[in-house]
């Protein structure tokens, strides 16, 4: 790990240049960013920004304790914009990292032109772990399925993606239309991927109604020791 950055001291290069990323913690961040993981980089290196609604701030706590390492402050609660859609304001929970140079591989992987690609070799990165936290991010239960919500990728992406469900996991997948030019992932139930969860994998709080879908495509090990299920977010 190196330093710690969860201070409001300035960290030296040499202190920034100390950080490092645990396989099991890249597992994790690999998944968050096919998510709503967002990261950002300006000058020199980049930083992990997570945000939710706030009824999934059990959620958003959890992912702090994996990177408050990595951070200056807790997650903190505020109003967004009001929804360009319905005009309605909700509340957000949000952190952030410092901005440290173990990041910046992520963002050459994951960002062209500030813009979020799925790297051709996303097959290699996506583990179990990953998509678990993939599906805890920005999943929701649909019908006797699941969808994972992937309507800012283009369709090349969304067939790759689907590529890597099948061939890593076992799972069969197709594409649910969202809104024109929108797709997502759709997940049956009852195709189990080939590889379970990393034993002891510690999963966060799911949307609703997930947690059935779960336990039958990715085995019971994986909520064991989990805490509650994250409600459905308002947006």
């Amino acid at each position: 790990m190196g330093a710690t950055a969860n201070s409001t001291k300035r960290l030296t290069n040499t202190e920034r240049n100390s950080f490092s990323v645990s396989p099991d913690l890249q597992d994790i961040v690999i998944g968050l960013i096919l998510g709503d993981l967002y990261i950002s980089r300006r000058y020199d290196n980049a930083k992990l920004e997570f945000e939710q609604g706030l009824v999934n701030k059990d959620y958003i706590f959890h992912l702090y304790d994996l990177f408050k390492d990595y951070s200056n402050s807790e997650p903190k609660i505020s109003d967004r914009k009001p929804n360009f859609r319905t005009n309605k304001i909700y509340t957000r929970v949000r952190f952030q990292t410092k901005s440290l140079p173990c990041f910046n591989e992520y963002h050459n992987l994951f960002y062209v032109n500030r813009i979020k690609k799925i790297p051709l070799n996303i097959g290699e990165l996506l583990t179990a772990r990953g998509l678990a936290y993939w599906a805890m991010d920005d999943g929701s239960k649909a019908g006797s399925g699941f969808h994972l919500n992937t309507n800012s990728y283009t369709l090349e992406e969304l067939l790759l993606l689907i590529k890597v469900l099948k061939e890593n996991f076992d799972l069969d997948c197709n594409l649910h239309i969202h809104r024109k030019d929108q797709y997502r992932i759709y997940v049956k139930i009852g195709s189990p991927p080939s590889a379970g969860p990393p034993p002891g994998a510690q999963a966060p709080r799911l949307r609703r109604g997930a947690q059935g879908f779960f336990k039958k495509s990715l085995g019971s090990g994986l909520s064991a020791g989990a805490p509650r299920l994250r409600r459905e977010a308002p947006f």
